[in-house]
């Protein structure tokens, strides 16, 4: 490299030195920073480094100087992420099950690459992709950006929507294009939803992004705000069992384990009611729910330790739904 084009990338490499090479644990002399540098075909004097330092610190990266021994040593020390940080980041892209396996893969790189070596080795200790449930869905980004495109201008789409056949291949659900107005997007039970509003059927509507293709803006803006502006989007989230079944909302009365206390507040929140049960051990409470499939399977699933008391013709229709499973 010409000395004078390494000059000028001087402080980009210093920079990278600083943040790959150094931690709260990991620090660097200056003969070792003078060193790095000159593998990269920049030479530079301890002054120049000081000056550098300064510079890089004007930028906002908190160069440190510690005296040790006899030696002085460098570091970052506050950095944009901590460890514990991006070890949150490399689980969610890990457990997304909408981002797929080779995207996972991308993605956690560029998040290794915000730590210095010696974190990305303990944050490549924990990944693993291989094995889990993902989407085939490699253009999800795509559709991803066309539906906040829209968003942003107003504009409503349409698009093909997918199902699986027996022969595991994904289909049109319909023959014709689908057109809903985007309004939000929403991560729930592990997969990516869109929220959008239906001019023909006036209603919200959901729609699993993996599952739509070919998205296409058009000419009209879009409609529905007002149903929107007045969806409950929190309250929709933990009433709702995978995103199936009437999207009517019911209350309904539960009776529960006061050991699955933990796991009735996950799933309703703490504003859930709390009360006393006849029966000794048990809690009461109420809620409002989607009834659906999902929402019975999750009753079944509790092992009975979670039971629906009421309203009646609710508690009727499980117990159909469970003679009707059992004479099949």
């Amino acid at each position: 490299m010409p000395k004078g084009a390494g000059q000028k990338l001087k402080l980009y490499y210093l920079s990278q030195i600083m943040i790959r090479k150094t931690d709260d644990d990991h620090a660097l002399t200056m003969p070792q920073i003078i060193d790095l540098l000159s593998e990269q075909g920049i030479s530079a004097d301890r002054k120049s480094i000081y000056d550098d330092f300064d510079a890089l610190r004007e930028i906002g990266l908190d160069i440190i100087g510690e005296k040790e021994g006899k030696g002085y040593y460098y570091r970052v020390g506050g950095k944009r992420f901590e460890l514990a940080e991006l070890m949150l980041l490399v689980d969610a892209i890990q457990s997304s099950k909408f981002i797929t396996a080779k995207k996972s893969s991308d993605l956690i790189k560029k998040v290794t690459d915000l730590a210095s070596e010696y974190e990305a080795k303990q944050l490549k200790r924990q990944v693993v992709v291989q094995g889990r449930i993902k989407t085939m869905n490699e253009s999800i980004y795509y559709l991803v950006d066309d539906i906040h495109r829209a968003m942003v201008e107003n504009k409503s789409i349409t698009f093909q929507y997918l199902q699986w056949n027996l022969d595991k291949v994904m289909v049109p659900r319909k023959d014709h294009l689908y057109e809903t107005s985007p309004w939000a997007l929403t991560w729930d039970d592990e997969n990516y939803y869109l929220i959008g509003y239906d001019r023909e059927a006036g209603k919200i509507k959901h729609y699993r992004v993996d599952k739509m293709k070919d998205i296409t803006l058009t000419e009209d803006k879009r409609v529905g705000k007002e149903e929107f502006e007045s969806y409950d989007m929190g309250s929709y989230s933990k009433q709702n069992f995978g995103m199936f079944g009437k999207k009517v909302s019911t209350t309904v009365d539960l009776e529960f384990d006061n050991g699955f206390v933990g796991i009735m507040i996950d799933r309703f929140g703490k504003e859930m009611p709390i009360r006393p049960a006849k029966k000794e051990g048990w809690s009461r409470t109420h809620v409002d729910v989607f009834i659906s499939d999902q929402f019975y399977g999750w009753i079944f699933a509790m092992g009975g330790k979670v039971r629906i008391t009421g309203p009646e013709n609710i508690v009727s229709d499980f117990k159909d739904k469970l003679r009707q499973q059992l004479e099949e």
